[in-house]
């Protein structure tokens, strides 16, 4: 094992943890992060226990989910992340997240909005209206296919995915996500809630995805471990 696919490895279990700490992650849930120049993922394994995860827990499979390293199956879901790479190879790092907020709004039949600054840098978000464990190739792609050219995508009744250039941006995106929608319900048991405008948005994203404050978002949750 390089020192690099070493290090991602620690960086996905760190990753992991701050998000089950945060409630973000459950006790399903998986992060990935693509094998660089390979057509293979680092991901943690289907038994893995999401509170006590170690590096043993991550396992490297191809986008067939078949065992390249380790010795335990990939989650079920794999799919998900197989899908998206074989579309994007942008993409370098997904997340599918069991969130509370998020999918709260999501079960309303609403959108999760920028009603804060900091979800001016999650991107359009979309929305996969089936209710359903991505588990087949066939469902993986029709997810991939309504993400698009995304970065986020909300599941119907089934928690999100985030896509993203890395391990780093995934796990802010996903904080970012909850948070939005978390503030987002509050607000609306008070009246109507402001949604930030598109000249808004893209001045704020502008000032906000900046690889100094991701690694604060990143330096924060890893303080709590």
């Amino acid at each position: 094992m390089t020192p690099a696919i070493e290090e991602l490895k620690i960086q996905l279990v760190a990753a992991i943890s701050m998000m089950e700490r945060a409630q973000i992650i459950d006790f399903n849930g998986h992060f990935s992060a693509r094998v660089p120049g390979t057509e293979a993922m680092l991901i943690n394994s289907g038994k893995s226990v999401r509170s006590a995860i170690s590096v043993d827990d991550i396992v490297t499979i191809d986008l067939h989910g078949q065992l390249i390293e380790g010795d335990a199956p990939p989650p079920m879901e794999f799919h998900i992340h197989a899908s998206i790479y074989r579309r994007r190879p942008d993409v370098q790092s997904v997340v599918h997240t069991h969130p509370l907020w998020s999918t709260l709004i999501g079960m309303a039949g609403k959108p999760v909005s920028p009603v804060i600054m900091q979800a001016a840098v999650l991107g359009d978000t979309q929305h996969f209206p089936k209710t359903a464990s991505i588990n087949t190739r066939e469902l993986g792609e029709e997810m991939a296919v309504s993400l698009g050219e995304h970065r986020v995508i909300t599941l119907q009744s089934h928690g999100a995915v985030i896509a993203a250039e890395g391990i780093l941006e995934s796990f802010v995106l996903g904080v970012y996500l909850e948070e939005t929608a978390q503030r987002q319900y509050m607000a609306s048991q008070l009246g109507d809630v402001y949604t930030l405008k598109t000249d808004e948005v893209e001045v704020i994203r502008k000032n906000l995805w900046r690889p100094q404050l991701l690694q604060k978002v990143w330096d924060y949750h890893y303080a709590k471990l």
